[in-house]
């Protein structure tokens, strides 16, 4: 059950009022994450193995509290509300098999309440027989973009966080759209940081499965590149802050089977962890 009361689809960015005054967040490489607090959605900046509340808006002026938790204890959220999640499909060679490369973007939609935070389980849907883990970048918008020029589009980039695209491959197969096999609830686990300052083309990821690696790749391999998708994507939809963009995963995938533990892992960004559960039981 999602532990924050009342959530929307649509960012509400502009936290409760705090008590404490706030103070603020300097640095290229910030950390941001985003917890459940007494059944409440907060934004909050890790620094070591303390997540600091935020007062303000993250996309805006906003500042630390003295309010703190140990980064042990929380439960994380998906590390942004988006207004809608777009995802580029076959955007690695290594993932094309015998397909032919696109001469644009190939581009779906997930749903925002497809996402589930870092240490939710996946939850197997009692009718799917191949679900699949897919690594990959996400890239969080920080400024509305429209018509973005490819040479302006990595200034409405505010940071990059972790994604795994879960994947229900006979659905993907056999359905008029990929409606329920990339968009049903929790086939989207995110973050659990988000981390500014980082170059998105040049950042390794890798998959692991039960500590097992699945998947490795490099994003400087995406064959398009971040300015590539983000133009191209704002030519049809505008894109807020906090919309999120899933960029493609690298390699090949396998079913995963309840008890699986899926690490992926974006360099300077952390490890997205989430344990996989049948749906009869909602156990391992």
């Amino acid at each position: 059950m999602n532990p924050v009361k009342s959530a929307l689809p649509f960012a509400l960015f502009t936290l409760v009022a705090c008590a404490p005054a706030s103070e603020p967040i300097e640095g290229e490489n910030i950390i941001y994450t985003r917890i459940a607090v007494d059944g409440e959605a907060r934004f909050g900046v890790v620094e070591g193995e303390t997540v600091f509340e935020i007062e303000g808006d993250i996309f805006g002026e906003h500042g630390k509290t003295t309010r703190s938790h140990p980064i042990s204890e929380v439960t994380f959220l998906p590390p942004v509300a988006p207004s809608k999640v777009i995802a580029v499909g076959l955007n690695y060679m290594s993932h094309l098999g015998d397909r032919p490369v696109a001469s644009e973007p190939p581009l779906f939609a997930k749903y925002p309440t497809s996402l589930s935070g870092s240490g939710t389980p996946i939850t197997i849907p009692p009718d799917a027989n191949n679900l699949h883990y897919e690594g990959e970048m996400v890239l969080v918008i920080g400024d509305t973009a429209s018509h973005v020029a490819p040479e302006d589009a990595l200034d409405y980039v505010f940071g990059v966080t972790i994604g795994n695209d879960v994947s229900e491959r006979d659905w993907q197969a056999s359905d008029l759209q990929w409606f329920r096999a990339k968009g049903s609830d929790g086939f989207g686990p995110t973050g659990p940081f988000l981390v500014t300052g980082l170059n998105p083309d040049n950042l390794s990821l890798t998959t692991r499965v039960n500590g097992e690696v699945r998947q490795e790749g490099h994003t400087s391999d995406l064959i398009f590149d971040v300015s590539t998708i983000i133009s191209y994507v704002s030519r049809y939809v505008t894109l807020y802050p906090g919309d999120l963009i899933f960029t493609g995963t690298p390699g090949t995938t396998t079913a995963m089977l309840p008890g699986d533990v899926v690490e992926v892992e974006l360099e300077g960004v952390g490890v997205l962890r989430n344990t996989v559960v049948g749906a009869s039981t909602g156990t391992d």
